[in-house]
């Protein structure tokens, strides 16, 4: 009898010549989750952080480690003066585990400790594969595993539940160790006092933390994991993060964390390279084991003992912090053999191709199963640049089952727009065709820029539009038309990349208020400076400042779009609402588009303001809600935003319009140049 077609091949006709690899791929994630569980519910099963690692037992403490190809290993540390001790020495199990059981006085809170591990021809000190605490020596900068009481893990019952499936996202992504004004790496709690309140005022309703599994140089942004199960301790202990998290919690954010899956550092002494004297116990051998653009190691996701490690480790997050979900990085580094690099993917013949990575199309399936096994109400967004169909389709439809994918081509089309095309070219359709072009089975996140855009090498948005001008010239009463210009634009494009969203918005820590630095951490060429990794905070909160106003515009903006989605979304069954174009005029740069109640007009015209400007609008009267040349936003306040608005009827237009089922009427308005006005239909 001939299976059913997937749901993700019935939706699209383009994928039915690839429907025996679509449920090629289907089948063999059900074989493997049966293979590696033997039955068992996959959630219950991916629990090897309660197992190996260092644990108090009744009795005392248990260690247990996997190394196949260890002949010894040996515990070192401040219990027995980092000297091989037979005392010490743990005993082989099975299947390649190896297990220590030490008195209750053996150890103590806080004490460092490694294990020396012997194999055929060679030896290496090791920290645990599943340590849960390491700590870097300020003076020797060695890093070593510490022995930590685990009572800070989460409660088994919560009551936070995070967003309502469906509801709009509004992404905070933030960088704990440069969240200070001061130079120096900030901390989870000063985090928590300090910017956290700031978060939450905005209106954003989950928080992304970039950085947190524990990584030996700080300059990688997090994006080279040396130790999977650690939360970092440059930011301080993993009560505090737990207490932020909690904090973020009770003020009604959801928390997700980048977690990267996509590769390790090659580190030997600090993380899992050449663990157990071979190259290749969790990671590719031969020419996959190194990837040619990041210089780190690509997991081995066929392995068994890979995937358990790995699902272990999205289990980890969720249960003992009670982190809600992931971004996971690098994505589409891990579903193609060739890592992406120099891949062009114009059709659909470059996703089904031998180039796939069948075993991390897998796991990614299989990782987003346990996760929301663990929590219903579990987030997962994939960074994934290829745009391969189905990877945030449900499971079942013969998706990855990822929540989001990150709309990664939005931010790399206004960097293109700004830097290589005149403002008297932009055009307003075509702005708003790349906003909403997009798979519609899929939701997405939506960002004009993220950290990617801040970091040195590159410039933010801000910078781009205004460059030099933002030093001199940013204080209200000193601005000049670029200035001018910039703060339109940051405006503009920010809300209609907002407005216009499937899924999710996300912004990256202090870019709402256009935060005039690029970011920079320390490092040799730059004498270990931290003084490009922070965020000047005093800037925004000065008054005599533009930041202040774009910060206003930006919690403004945020706070209405929650609101009004919100309200639409509960009232239609959980759905976000429809995005209707209203108005596309390329002559006078000019468009519009209704969403719910709202109607969104952007005059991205620099030159010219328009007097009565016609749009076909659903009938009713209207009052503005938003504008971006609002003098509060650093706009010039040409507009009376207190005048209600009413359509005119045009018996030309007396029929309900197909698209949106509403009667159109002409919305009259004046639209001064380089502004956007959202008004609400009562």
């Amino acid at each position: 009898m001939r299976k059913k077609t997937l749901r993700l091949i019935q939706s699209d006709p383009y994928l039915q010549p690839f429907e025996a690899a679509i449920q090629g791929r289907y089948d063999y994630a059900l074989r493997k989750e049966q293979e590696i569980t033997g039955g068992q519910k996959l959630s219950d099963w991916a629990t090897g952080y309660l197992y190996f690692g260092l644990h108090r037992t009744a009795d005392g403490w248990v260690l247990r480690e996997w190394a196949p190809n260890a002949t010894a290993i040996y515990l070192l540390g401040d219990a027995n003066g980092w000297q091989k001790d037979e005392r010490y020495r743990m005993q082989p199990l099975q299947n390649g585990v190896w297990e220590l059981r030490l008195p209750d006085n053996a150890l103590h809170k806080e004490q460092l400790y490694k294990l020396l591990v012997e194999w055929n021809g060679g030896w290496g000190e090791r920290i645990p594969s599943y340590a849960m605490r390491v700590v870097q020596d300020e003076q020797s900068k060695i890093f070593s595993a510490q022995v930590w009481d685990e009572s800070f893990a989460a409660p088994k019952r919560r009551s936070y539940r995070g967003p309502k499936q469906g509801e709009p996202l509004f992404i905070y992504e933030c960088h704990i160790g440069m969240s200070s004004e001061q130079e120096k790496v900030n901390s989870y709690e000063e985090f928590r006092r300090d910017v956290l309140p700031r978060i939450a005022s905005l209106g954003y309703n989950c928080l992304q933390i970039m950085a947190i599994q524990e990584h030996p140089y700080y300059g990688s942004f997090g994006y080279h994991v040396s130790n999977f199960f650690a939360a970092s301790s440059r930011f301080g202990t993993p009560e505090e993060l737990r207490a932020l998290i909690d904090d973020a919690h009770k003020r009604g954010m959801a928390v997700i964390m980048d977690l990267v899956h996509s590769h390790a550092v090659k580190n030997e002494r600090e993380g899992l390279g050449n663990f157990d004297g071979t190259p290749y116990q969790y990671f590719h051998d031969g020419a996959r084991r190194e990837h040619p653009a990041w210089d780190s190691l690509c997991f081995n996701y066929e392995k068994p003992e890979v995937l358990h490690f790995l699902l272990s480790n999205c289990k980890f997050w969720l249960d003992v912090y009670d982190f809600d979900g992931f971004r996971f990085d690098g994505v589409t580094s891990m579903i193609y053999r060739s890592h992406g690099l120099g891949e062009d993917f114009n059709g659909y013949d470059s996703y089904y191709s031998p180039n796939a990575d069948g075993d991390a199309i897998c796991y990614l399936t299989l990782a987003n199963k346990l996760i929301h096994q663990v929590k219903n109400h579990a987030i997962t967004i994939a960074e994934e640049m290829s745009g391969m169909p189905g990877l945030a389709c449900p499971i079942a439809d013969g998706g990855m089952g990822f929540d989001y994918r990150l709309a990664m081509g939005i931010p790399d089309f206004w960097i293109k727009y700004i830097k290589e095309v005149k403002d008297e070219d932009w055009k307003a359709g075509h702005i708003y065709y790349e906003m909403t072009n997009r798979r519609q089975d899929e939701r997405t996140i939506s960002y004009a820029e993220s950290h990617d855009q801040a970091l040195v090498g590159d410039k933010t948005i801000i910078f781009r539009l205004i460059d030099a001008d933002m030093y001199w010239h940013f204080e209200h009463g000193h601005s000049t038309y670029m200035v001018d210009r910039g703060i339109a634009l940051h405006k503009m494009i920010r809300l209609i990349t907002a407005s216009t969203i499937n899924g999710g918005y996300l912004t990256f820590m202090g870019n709402e208020f256009g935060h005039p630095e690029w970011i920079d951490f320390p490092r040799e060429g730059n004498g270990w400076s931290y003084k490009y990794a922070r965020r000047q905070w005093s800037l925004v909160d000065n008054p005599n400042f533009y930041f202040a106003d774009l910060n206003r515009f930006d919690e403004a903006m945020v706070h209405l779009l929650r609101q009004e989605i919100h309200q639409v979304h509960d009232r239609i069954g959980g759905h976000l609402p429809w995005i209707y174009k209203l108005w596309d005029n390329e002559g006078d740069q000019v468009v519009a588009y209704s969403r719910g109640d709202l109607v969104f007009v952007f005059n991205w015209n620099g030159q010219k303001s328009f007097s009565d400007y016609g749009i076909l609008a659903p009938e009713g009267k209207y009052r503005v809600v938003l504008n971006t040349d609002a003098r509060e936003f650093a706009g010039f306040g040409l507009s009376d935003d207190s005048v209600e608005h009413f359509t005119e009827h045009d018996p030309l237009y007396a029929d309900p319009d197909p698209a949106s089922g509403k009667v159109k009427g002409w919305l009259r308005l004046y639209l001064p140049a380089r502004s956007a006005v959202v008004l609400k239909r009562e």
